[in-house]
């Protein structure tokens, strides 16, 4: 699945709640990256930022444009705006309008602006997808490639030049022995990325106080309906922690945030987790939306992934400093 349509499907599926019993609206979702490259499209090294600003602009009926909408990206770097009314939006683009928290200093310039693209129109409802935003820095980061520098232009069947008779040389003088060099002392060993070895933790891990260095992308504290949408909102509440929903057990929902909590911190912590961040999160959601047997099935897909089985992966913790 492409970026372009693994966003779409994510906004999609946090913003089902949004829509459900909601008639005559109009939904518009995206994302916003940060191009920390400064190459014009997403790439590996790119990431979704928080706290960027996103407007929208449309026509009038005298041609000019206007500002109908502006909202801030959240954790996921997604943003969503909502027109009362299902007008034609597919004249409206948005663009990149300025920065806040969180964007970590990529907002200091931003991309070309993106149309929006009418998804599906049912019982008065739209949804309008667009294609990702970029954020850009002050200048790229030091570790993006840097394009070679075109070589010179050779002429074809170039004139020859006569050359100037060769000049004899006088004999070579011999060297002197070599000087023997002092050994080449060791090197001690290069760190470890843990980012890149292959590890998965259960949740009494994530919850041991040693370990709560691990916990870098998001924290304990941080709201369940922040992290994983509208629908995780409504069936668990808007006070529901992180911290609070990996210690639930007794029930499959509370069992489904538990692991669903752990599976999205072991894939924020090792880039070989079976999951992605957006697949857990898309996963969440989808069960969710389903029957209470779909919310076990997800849960123990979930749980064999954080104990590692399938992977052979082991917990790589060390307490922290």
């Amino acid at each position: 699945m492409n970026w372009s349509k693994r966003i779409f499907f994510t906004a999609f599926v946090l913003l089902e709640a949004a829509i459900d019993g909601a008639y005559g609206d109009a939904l518009v979702t995206g994302t916003v990256f940060c191009d920390q490259c400064k190459d014009g499209q997403v790439s590996l090294f790119d990431y979704p930022v928080y706290g960027i600003k996103v407007t929208m602009s449309c026509p009038g009926s005298d041609g000019q444009f206007t500002t109908w909408g502006e909202e801030t990206t959240n954790w996921l770097g997604s943003y969503a705006m909502r027109v009362d009314g299902t007008p034609n939006l597919s004249e409206c683009y948005t663009q990149v309008s300025g920065n806040g928290q969180g964007s970590n200093g990529c907002g200091a310039a931003g991309g070309p602006a993106q149309h929006l693209r009418l998804m599906f129109n049912m019982f008065d409802m739209e949804m309008y997808a667009v294609d990702p935003l970029l954020s850009q820095p002050a200048q790229p980061m030091s570790f993006c490639p840097r394009s070679a520098s075109p070589a010179p232009v050779v002429p074809v069947n170039p004139t020859p030049i006569p050359l100037p008779p060769a000049i004899p040389l006088p004999p070579a003088t011999p060297l002197p022995p070599a000087i023997p060099l002092p050994p080449v002392p060791r090197f001690p060993p290069s760190p470890s990325l843990p980012f890149l070895e292959d590890s998965a933790c259960p949740h009494q891990k994530w919850m041991m106080p040693e370990y709560r260095c691990y916990w870098k992308v998001v924290t304990p504290d941080m709201k369940v309906g922040v992290i994983f949408g509208l629908v995780a909102a409504r069936k668990y509440g808007t006070d529901m922690t992180l911290g609070q929903g990996i210690i639930g057990r007794g029930d499959p929902y509370r069992t489904l945030l538990r692991e669903g909590t752990t599976a999205l911190l072991n894939s924020y912590n090792s880039i070989q987790f079976p999951y992605h961040p957006l697949g857990v999160i898309q996963n969440m959601n989808l069960a969710l939306m389903g029957s209470t047997r779909q919310v076990l099935h997800t849960a123990l897909s979930f749980m064999k992934a954080n104990l590692g089985i399938g992977t052979n992966a082991t917990c790589t913790f060390t307490a922290c400093k």
